[in-house]
């Protein structure tokens, strides 16, 4: 008995030592992570190099890049989280500049644009892009949107749809999606930024442009600018909106007369009915088309070739029913 009791408690010792080893390590560890994510933050920021160019709006500053001189304007509008929106969408501009004259927008908390600490709600999020088209002079444009941009863009073509000659959404969000009536883990976001994880999540993900149409500076560049932006006080408010965002989308749909052109990634499993419910949203346009994509969700990453091929033929059939 005594033998057993003293083997017991060598054992308790050494699972306590274990643990406290553990504790001490994961301790180190994060104080480690958190250090390099400072160092790296601060060194970074002089290494961002700055593109397009700056428009007052609302007391702040809004990045625009617009390439192009086309008689036509396209606004370009990006997905939630998108770190640097104007180099994102450089396979489609690139597509595009040919013809038209492209705008990409960087809202605020995006690209090299400010924060802000307005309430990111579709309704203020619209007047501020729409105040910086005004500032540039571009009274009349189609809205080309990614993502998320297709609830902000049905608040958009509502509010200003005697300015709006088209909406192009490429894989473009729909208000009555599933999960999006459910709180966000912004907390969580938020911790592994301060913390320094995000950075190293990052790391360990490896290279999400591999295989792209992008170059290393650019790819450089948007990870640099991602960094930057990472779960910022203006993007993590525009999560903890997306809840009411989505659901007072619900009551609004595109005009019927306004061309709708919706590019959709064909082989989305991650959203219940996602073919289906953009269906829904052009079968009343009388300018309405849904094409069908393969690819990821970035379908601009990899199908800009089509996607401006498609807008240009789809736009030439609308002039002509006209």
């Amino acid at each position: 008995m005594r033998t057993g009791g003293w083997m017991m408690r060598r054992g308790i010792r050494i699972l306590l030592k274990t643990i406290g080893a553990v504790i001490i390590a994961a301790a180190l560890f994060m104080a480690v992570v958190f250090t390099i994510n400072i160092i790296s933050n601060k060194s970074e920021q002089g290494k961002i190099e700055p593109y397009g160019q700056l428009v007052p709006v609302d007391g702040k500053q809004m990045n625009v890049l617009i390439q192009g001189t086309g008689e036509e304007t396209i606004v370009l509008l990006p997905g939630y989280g998108t770190g640097a929106p104007a180099l994102d969408f450089k396979p489609l501009i690139d597509e595009l500049s040919p013809f038209y004259k492209v705008v990409a927008v960087e809202p605020f908390g995006y690209g090299l644009s400010d924060g802000t600490e307005k309430e990111r709600t579709n309704a203020n999020i619209v007047s501020e892009l729409h105040e910086a088209l005004q500032q540039l002079g571009i009274q009349r444009y189609t809205l080309m949107g990614h993502s998320i941009a297709g609830i902000y863009g049905l608040e958009y073509v509502n509010q200003y749809q005697d300015e709006v000659s088209a909406f192009v959404g490429i894989d473009s969000s729909v208000p009555t999606q599933g999960g999006m009536d459910e709180d966000q883990p912004v907390g969580l976001f938020k911790f592994l930024d301060k913390s320094g994880l995000m950075r190293v999540i990052k790391k360990v993900s490896g290279d999400p442009y591999a295989g792209l149409p992008f170059d290393d500076l650019t790819k450089e560049q948007m990870r640099l600018i991602a960094n930057k932006n990472s779960s910022n006080d203006t993007t993590m408010n525009e999560m903890e909106h997306f809840k009411v965002n989505f659901a007072s989308a619900q009551a609004l749909a595109f005009p019927k007369d306004l061309p709708l052109l919706l590019f959709v990634q064909d082989n989305n499993t991650d959203v219940e009915g996602w073919m289906t419910l953009h269906e829904g949203q052009v079968k009343d346009s009388l300018h309405g088309r849904l094409v069908p994509l393969e690819g990821g969700h970035y379908l601009h990453h990899t199908r800009s070739k089509e996607i401006v091929q498609d807008y240009r033929e789809f736009m030439d059939e609308v002039q002509q029913q006209k």
